[in-house]
């Protein structure tokens, strides 16, 4: 299969366009210019709650949202994310009061407790009823064809599993890289005896292959060394705040050099955002 224009075949027929191929009149240093000293953010995307079976997808009015059952892209990057609020009545949702304790890398948590997550006593299954104290989340950072920036989709405890074996299943096995295919993300009804529930589920629609395969590989790269250059840099203000580090590094304003094709003058800072529920 070719290769026009950084246009990768979808399984529909339509073409899946890299940001690559996304023209503009602006250079890179305009962009820059405009975007210093302003967060940008990730779309973030939330399971629904209650068994709805359709994604809320923010746009440019956050008071008009899309909706869609069903989200196809290639997944870029992805990684653990915990959170601790020891007080659930009192907004240990996420939706108004930030963590007590966040790991943005589900490895280290920064606050009270802070320390390695897996020798946390808050990390154990039965410490808030059979469940954990603290909440184990996984980002997913899905990008659609024609857009410049991935959505970042928030896995809950329950999504979780299905994404291991989606990803041991359709990836590792054939010892291919998470990247390598593009994908879709649903979701379907579930119920735990009490209350029903949404998970996502995900399908696997088609390898990509040769030269479409290595746009895709050295785009990811690029997107994978920003994203984790990002949590570091949310971890070490995560410190400075707690009073453990003196001193912030300056984030860096643009992605590793790819001929300008991604370069932004903003700091991606998609975790900004207290975590969703």
């Amino acid at each position: 299969m070719s290769i026009q224009n950084n246009e990768l075949m979808t399984t529909t027929g339509n073409r899946f366009i890299l940001p690559q191929a996304v023209e503009t009149t602006f250079t890179a240093e305009e962009l820059a210019e405009d975007m210093d000293g302003i967060q940008l953010n990730f779309r973030q995307v939330k399971v629904p709650a209650g068994g709805t079976l359709q994604y809320e997808i923010p746009t440019e009015d956050p008071d008009v949202p899309d909706y869609d059952r069903f989200l196809e892209g290639i997944i870029l990057f992805h990684h653990p994310s915990n959170a601790y609020w020891p007080d659930v009545e009192d907004g240990g949702d996420g939706e108004n009061v930030p963590p007590q304790c966040q790991a943005l890398d589900g490895k280290f948590g920064h606050g009270s407790p802070g320390g390695l997550c897996a020798s946390c006593g808050y990390n154990r299954f039965g410490t808030r009823g059979k469940g954990k104290a603290c909440k184990n989340m996984h980002m997913v950072y899905l990008l659609r064809s024609g857009e410049f920036m991935p959505l970042q989709i928030t896995l809950p405890p329950t999504s979780i599993k299905p994404f291991n074996e989606f990803v041991s299943r359709a990836f590792l096995l054939h010892r291919r890289g998470i990247c390598s295919a593009l994908v879709q993300l649903g979701l379907k009804k579930m119920n735990n005896g009490k209350d029903d529930y949404s998970v996502t589920t995900f399908k696997l629609l088609r390898y990509f292959e040769g030269e479409e395969l290595c746009q895709i590989r050295n785009y990811a790269d690029q997107f994978k060394e920003q994203v984790k250059e990002m949590l570091s840099q949310r971890a070490e203000q995560a410190d400075a705040i707690s009073g453990d580090v003196v001193e912030v590094g300056t984030p860096s304003r643009r992605l590793p050099d790819n001929e300008d094709h991604f370069a932004i003058g903003g700091v991606i800072d998609g975790e900004r955002e207290e975590l969703p529920a």
